[in-house]
Formats: C-alpha cells, sequence, structure tokens
C-alpha cells in the first residue's frame, strides 16, 4: 500500500484523468467528476479528507444527504455507481486496504415508471456509439423521432424523406409522418454511405445484407447502453426520452401523442407528471434532442 498521505482531492483529478487516458466518453467523464466533486464537498464539511478515514456510514451518509435534497432515487443510484467505481479504483491503486464503498446500498426505486435517460446520459451514449453508424442512427432516430423498435426495424429506405420519416400503417396504428430533424438525418446519412449493397428495401441491415429483427436491433443498442455504464436503462427508455424531453422543453402534447403514436392523449398526459411539469407546452414544433 503506498505510505504517503493523499487526501480526496488529491485522489478525484488522478481518477479522471486516468479515465480520460483509456478514452471514456466526455459526457461520462463529466458526470463522474461531478458526481465526486459532490462527494468531496459534503465529506469536507465532515473534516473527512483523508481516503482511508472514510467509512460505510459516511458514504451512507452522502447517499441520504442526496435524497434528502430532492435527488430521486434514480439519480442518487447513478451518483452511487460513480463512488464505487472510484473507490474500486482506490483500493486497487493502493491508497486504501478495504473499500468503504462496498457495502453501500441503492436506494429502493419504486416501479414501474416509464425510464428516461437525461441529456448527459444520452449524450453519453451518443458518444459512446458514434463510430458504429449503424447503432448511432438506429439511437437517434429512437431518441429524435420517438419510433418504436418494431417501427425501426420495419422501416424502409423509401420510407426515409429529406424532412419526415414515414411510419406505414400497421395493425391499429394509421400512417403517421414524424419530422425528421438534422441530427436523425445526418446520422442516417452517414450509415447510408457505408451501409452494405444490400437488394433489401429495410433500411437496418446486417452485413450480409438482411434486414436487421427486433432483438438484433434491441442486443446492438443494449450494447451500447453498457458500454456506456447505462445499463439500467434499456432500448424504450429511448423513446420515454423523447417523450420526456420535448415535454419539458415546451411542445404541445397533442404534437408528441401524435408524433409516438399514441392512440388516446391521456397517454401521452401521464408523462407530464414524470417530467414533472403541470400543463401541456404550446409549441407545435418538436425538439432536437
Amino acid at each position: 500500500m503506498n505510505q504517503f498521505s493523499v487526501t480526496l482531492g488529491d485522489l478525484v483529478p488522478r481518477f479522471i484523468q486516468e479515465l480520460t487516458d483509456k478514452k471514456r466518453s466526455p459526457s461520462t467523464i463529466l458526470a463522474y467528476g461531478s458526481d465526486l466533486e459532490q462527494l468531496t464537498e459534503y465529506l469536507s464539511h465532515k473534516s473527512v479528507v483523508d481516503p482511508r478515514n472514510i467509512t460505510l456510514r459516511d458514504l451512507e451518509g452522502f447517499r441520504d444527504h442526496l435524497l434528502s435534497h430532492k435527488y430521486t432515487p434514480k439519480s442518487t443510484s447513478r451518483k452511487l455507481n460513480a463512488v464505487k467505481t472510484f473507490f474500486r479504483w482506490v483500493k486497487d491503486e493502493g491508497y486504501i486496504e478495504e473499500d468503504p464503498s462496498r457495502e453501500v446500498s441503492h436506494p429502493e426505486i419504486n416501479a414501474p415508471e416509464p425510464g428516461y435517460l437525461s441529456p448527459i446520459e444520452y449524450r453519453s451514449l451518443r458518444d459512446t456509439a458514434k463510430y458504429d453508424r449503424k447503432v448511432a442512427a438506429m439511437i437517434e432516430l429512437i431518441l429524435q423521432t420517438g419510433m418504436r423498435i418494431s417501427e425501426v426495424a420495419n422501416l424502409k429506405v423509401s420510407d426515409v424523406k429529406r424532412d419526415e420519416v414515414v411510419i406505414d400503417a400497421y395493425a391499429t396504428q394509421p400512417e403517421r409522418r414524424i419530422p425528421l430533424n438534422k441530427t436523425a438525418r445526418a446520422a442516417i446519412e452517414d450509415y447510408l454511405r457505408e451501409r452494405s449493397d444490400a437488394t433489401s428495401p429495410y433500411l437496418f441491415v446486417s452485413k450480409t445484407g438482411n434486414p436487421l429483427a427486433i432483438r438484433n436491433i434491441r442486443a446492438l443498442i443494449d450494447r451500447y447502453l453498457q458500454r456506456a455504464e447505462l445499463s439500467e436503462f434499456s432500448v424504450n427508455d429511448l423513446r420515454n426520452t423523447f417523450l420526456i424531453e420535448n415535454i419539458k422543453r415546451g411542445v404541445d402534447l397533442v404534437t408528441i401523442s401524435q408524433a409516438a403514436g399514441h392512440r388516446r392523449l391521456s397517454t401521452t398526459e401521464r408523462y407530464l407528471q414524470i417530467a414533472n411539469v403541470k400543463e401541456s407546452g404550446h409549441s407545435p414544433r418538436l425538439e432536437e434532442l
């Protein structure tokens, strides 16, 4: 074990530098830095600066402090993940003999409430997948249009227009047209430039040119959620993110409902409470995430 004395404030920048050296996504590094700065500030107020003196009770106190200051259980749990990752590194580097975070329990998250990614989280996912143009295009389509994963699987090249995407009628769903913003269109164009010379009319195909099934799309996106350390989220949460972000940014509920293909406006209205918004906005234009 290292014999020289270091403070928590000394170790956090070293940990962040290691994340940078390992080429972790900028959004992940930013989030970890913010979370650990919050921890350091909390402990410094209690005169705890030496990592060897930090106890389980200290970290449980930090967790309870977050919850008492109106952080949701989900947000608190994400911050605890950063804390746990940091202390594993501190132990592996030999600064402490025992990891005080190992036994810290996560707050109970009452389910089921639709999950959604914060801006930092979906930007982290975007950064992680940006070099896989096929997956990047899938992610942007769902984030920017609110399409269901089944609709992504059934989308044809001819359905993608310059300024909109056309969802063919199916089952009880009528045809609908969703505006296609610059971010989503650019991601699709990047993917099409390297797409295999497939004869399939479907947009998303395998290396052999066969259409990707729903399970394949789910597995591909799940892989990048895990790489971005967002494994608690699912593909469906990207669609929820589209709904929540547009509600928060003041888009009219009817506009959001039509884009999402909700048969009843009441389905969209339940997201108001989740987004912590009291009433519908009035903007008739979807926002770019």
